[in-house]
Parts: structure tokens; C-alpha cells; sequence
């Protein structure tokens, strides 16, 4: 049996629903969904545009952090980690790019595999997946924002009101 060591691993507890940051990418406050169903975490991206870097795969591409608003979007470009077919929850396969993203929740960083992929009829801008949560995460489905919640401004503008 697989046991875990407790000086290596921390049991950060963490809500359903929490506000996170990309440090890498510049985005301090989006907000995603914690998803125990999902193996890989997920981000919204469009314009995604695969590049050749000194003969390496790269990808270009935008993230509009907020929900409802245009505002603030960022254009990211780094190394392509991977490419996978992933089944939605309506089951339909969809070959995805993968990146590697330093994720901040609940006060601490994970480096997580992210696919890229058009999330605008999902509730959130992020999912965040099994593979970064057993990191040391537990997750509490009948609580939000443990990590605390975006600033006021922040939160208008993911409702479209900045």
C-alpha cells in the first residue's frame, strides 16, 4: 500500500469552487471550479496559435480571466508539454494542447498539467483537476472560497460590471 509521507505532503483543505491565480501568466484572480472528476485541469483559451521555438513546439494563445468581461485579456505563450484526446463530460473526445502552469490555490503553488480549451459555455474561466489536487489538497464540496475571495473589483469585473 501506498503510503504518504507527512513531511513531504500537506492536507490543504479547499472548497468546490475557489478564486485562483496564475503567477506565471500574470493573471492574479480567476476563478475555477475544483473538479475530483476531472483528471487534467482545464483553462480557457481562444486564438490558440502552435508555434516553432529553435525547433521546439510552442503554443500562443489568450485568456480572458473574467467571466462576463473582454477586459484584461493576456496573451501567453509557452512550451507545448503534451497533446491529449480528453472526453467532456458529454462525452465527446477533443484532441488538446497541454501546457505546464504554476497554479496558486488555497496559499499554495502547484505546478499542474493544463489542456487549453474553449470554455465559454462553462460557468468557469478554470477547472482544476485530480492531478494537481492530489497534491496535498482535500476538497470540502459544501464550502467556497477557502483561499479567500478576489478583491470587490475583481469579482465586478468577472460579472461584467467593471
Amino acid at each position: 500500500m501506498y503510503q504518504v509521507s507527512r513531511s513531504t505532503h500537506s492536507n490543504t483543505l479547499t472548497g468546490w469552487r475557489e478564486w485562483v491565480s496564475l503567477p506565471d501568466l500574470g493573471v492574479d484572480w480567476i476563478k475555477a471550479k475544483i473538479d475530483t472528476g476531472a483528471r487534467t485541469s482545464s483553462l480557457h483559451a481562444f486564438d490558440i496559435e502552435e508555434l516553432d521555438s529553435d525547433g521546439e513546439p510552442w503554443v500562443r494563445f489568450r485568456v480572458k480571466p473574467w467571466q462576463d468581461s473582454q477586459e484584461d485579456a493576456v496573451v501567453v505563450e509557452c512550451p507545448i508539454h503534451d497533446r491529449r484526446a480528453v472526453r467532456s463530460s458529454s462525452g465527446h473526445a477533443q484532441d488538446r494542447l497541454v501546457v505546464q502552469l504554476m497554479i496558486r490555490l488555497v496559499d499554495r503553488e502547484v505546478l499542474a498539467e493544463v489542456t487549453l480549451s474553449n470554455r465559454d459555455e462553462m460557468g468557469f474561466r478554470m477547472l482544476i483537476g485530480r492531478e494537481a489536487l492530489r497534491r496535498g489538497y482535500i476538497v470540502d464540496p459544501a464550502r467556497s472560497f477557502l483561499g479567500g475571495r478576489a478583491p470587490r473589483e475583481a469579482r465586478r469585473r468577472n460579472r461584467g460590471r467593471a
